[in-house]
């Protein structure tokens, strides 16, 4: 059981289920919607949780209903919240249109999550993890919470997601142990030069062709499990908590691939952002293709 610190973003998301996603000037019907947490740095602390480590989320939430009941219901799935700050103002919101084939468009609004400081978690807490685990947060916050990471001696990983393009991110980049990123971000970093200055290994995520792993000149591959896609939301953030609890676990970097891709096909499966995920739905999700 791994100690892990997740930093980033928790959102209160409302998913509005649509029959395809509308084109510029085009009006379509919303035929389902629903409300729950969500945010990268939550979604990952709450698949961690499930799969049996200690997360503790550095974040920040509004003094609002939808903080309260995203820390109540992060709490009730094993995730530390003692270190989660509630500010002044309204919980970040996030409006996730999803169509027929699982695929997302998202409406952000950032709200409260960028009030948090990367000194509100003390260098004794930080100190006892096994592990820091960074998403797309402000680059500045980033650098600084990837820094007393190496000061302490913990491994770093960055999943940027979304934000890769943002000024400064390189600076986390060249912090980082291990990077995450999807292909459309991969593409963008490759094109801005910001994957020039990353020092680690970077897992890039393909969706239904899985993964693969570039460490220097080597590069591993899992093809990834075939899946009927619900809701892709989220997926990235259960792929990189299967990959990073099989490692934490000491397993190597080729059953860290294949756990992480069992974990984003259970996500993709599901609607919503997370995902209940446990070793024995992972174990059953990789059994229905590796045994048959």
């Amino acid at each position: 059981m791994a100690r892990v610190v997740c930093a980033g973003h928790v959102n209160w998301d409302l998913t509005l289920r649509v029959d395809q996603l509308p084109e510029p000037d085009g009006e379509v019907i919303v035929t389902d919607q629903s409300g729950a947490g969500g945010g990268s740095a939550a979604n990952v602390a709450t698949a961690l949780a499930g799969l049996g480590h200690e997360p503790t989320l550095l974040g920040s939430v509004g003094d609002d209903e939808h903080g309260r009941r995203a820390i109540a219901d992060l709490t009730a799935a094993g995730v530390d919240c003692s270190q989660l700050q509630t500010v002044d103002g309204e919980t970040a919101r996030k409006r996730l249109i999803v169509d027929e084939d699982g695929q997302v468009m998202v409406l952000s609004a950032d709200g409260a999550n960028e009030a948090f400081d990367p000194t509100d978690l003390s260098s004794e807490r930080l100190a006892a993890a096994d592990h820091l685990h960074l998403t797309g947060q402000d680059p500045d916050t980033a650098e600084t919470l990837a820094a007393r990471g190496a000061a302490v001696d913990l491994s770093v990983s960055v999943d940027p997601g979304r934000r890769i393009d943002r000024p400064g991110v390189e600076r986390v980049l060249a912090r980082a142990d291990l990077i995450f990123l999807n292909e459309r971000e991969a593409t963008t970093a490759r094109q801005s030069g910001v994957l020039e200055s990353a020092a680690g290994a970077t897992v890039i995520t393909q969706g239904a062709d899985g993964a693969k792993l570039r460490r220097g000149d080597t590069v591993r591959s899992h093809p990834g499990f075939h899946s009927d896609p619900t809701d892709t939301a989220g997926a990235g953030d259960a792929f990189a908590a299967g990959y990073l609890s099989a490692r934490l676990e000491g397993r190597d970097r080729d059953e860290a691939l294949a756990v992480a891709n069992a974990c984003g096909a259970l996500a993709v499966e599901s609607p919503g952002a997370r995902t209940e995920i446990t070793p024995a739905a992972v174990t059953a999700r990789r059994s229905t293709e590796e045994h048959s």
